[in-house]
């Protein structure tokens, strides 16, 4: 149960009915404004708290709102608030505890980053764990989001890299009508922006296997691509983990929790569902992909140095009949006939050079020279 605070100046739930409409305008408030109390400093608390925006019932922005102005807006019947935290400390998590009632082990978990991705009911709540993926200096990072969602109200608390959910905030603004299923639709934004994310990551992962693919065929070996093949292949196991279990999220969604997300709101559950499927498969695509190119570089590999044995062994045969023709004679027998002769030492030279060009002649052939 949400938790009603006593009146305060200025909030939202507490105007008079002369003044009820100028809830409709947007109240402009400096960022400081929107901290509350708890915080140790505001500076910090700035930072923590990236948005706490009121919206009435039918998809209208309010206006920003402060943390203690929560319970407040919330005792009136036709609205619902949306806010976003970037890394709060526990002050602030137990703030908003306070205001949402939100369970104890939810805000443990989201004090707490490295949760494994999930989707929890407590009572006539949620609490979602989704990961994220983001391009830093050209590698991927990886980070949270852990999601509250109650009948009234949608709280994102950002862990690591994770992107400003404000462009998800402007594109439901941008369409009121949608926003009328309240914190549902809201949910539904930040899930297929955070699916979104990974469209362009999978991308550029199909880019570097095309150039990796390009190296592997070269004629030298480079053991810099086998690095790469290897690096490339643990992120994507690793895209693989963060994706798979938000598509197990998205089901759940798209079937229950009946009494929390509207009915009307699940075909687009189902339609992040569909998107995160599609880059599920073709994560394990390219997985396939990556471990069929470092089978063929080992191949490869493999029939490079077979190449080298077999000339090796080819110049070896060549050398092994003058060594053969020089230690027969090099044996201490008194009587050997032709060392007599006078054509002997021609006649040995003879012989051994026509072994070794019959030898040349026939490796040759068998393409081992």
């Amino acid at each position: 149960m949400v938790q009603r605070r006593t009146g305060q100046p200025g909030a939202a739930g507490l105007l008079p009915a002369g003044q009820a409409a100028s809830m409709m305008r947007p109240m402009e408030k400096p960022a400081s404004a929107i901290l509350s109390p708890v915080c140790t400093s505001p500076a910090d608390a700035a930072a923590m708290v990236a948005n706490c925006v009121a919206y009435h019932a039918d998809g209208k922005r309010i206006g920003d709102i402060t943390l203690d102005e929560i319970s407040d807006v919330l005792e009136r019947p036709d609205t619902f608030v949306w806010v976003g935290l970037v890394e709060p400390d526990e002050a602030l998590l137990e703030k908003l505890q306070e205001e949402f009632g939100l369970h104890d082990l939810a805000i443990e978990d989201a004090h707490n980053a490295h949760q494994r991705p999930k989707i929890e009911a407590y009572g006539d709540s949620l609490f979602i764990v989704a990961q994220t993926a983001q391009v830093v200096s050209a590698s991927i990072q990886f980070g949270e989001t852990h999601i509250f969602v109650g009948k009234r109200y949608l709280v994102t608390v950002r862990h690591g890299a994770s992107l400003s959910y404000a462009p998800a905030r402007r594109s439901c603004e941008q369409s009121p009508d949608m926003l009328t299923y309240g914190p549902s639709y809201a949910l539904y934004a930040v899930l297929d922006f955070i699916v979104d994310n990974f469209m362009p990551i999978v991308r550029s992962f199909r880019e570097d296997l095309q150039e990796l693919e390009e190296d592997i065929f070269e004629d030298t070996f480079k053991r810099d691509t086998i690095r790469r093949l290897y690096n490339l292949k643990k992120e994507l196991v690793t895209l693989r983990l963060a994706i798979g279990p938000l598509q197990d999220i998205l089901n759940q969604l798209t079937r229950m929790h009946p009494g929390l997300l509207r009915d009307e709101v699940r075909p687009y559950f189902r339609d992040v569902y569909d998107h995160a499927a599609r880059i599920n498969e073709s994560t394990d695509t390219m997985r396939e992909m990556l471990t069929a190119a470092l089978s063929v570089n080992l191949s490869l590999v493999t029939v490079a140095q077979g190449e080298v044995v077999k000339r090796l062994a080819g110049w070896a045969a060549l050398l092994a009949a003058p060594t053969l023709m020089t230690s027969w004679y090099g044996m201490n027998f008194h009587h050997m006939p032709e060392l007599d002769k006078p054509w002997g030492y021609a006649a040995m030279i003879a012989v051994t050079l026509g072994i070794c060009g019959g030898l040349f002649l026939a490796l040759r052939r068998a393409k081992w020279l």
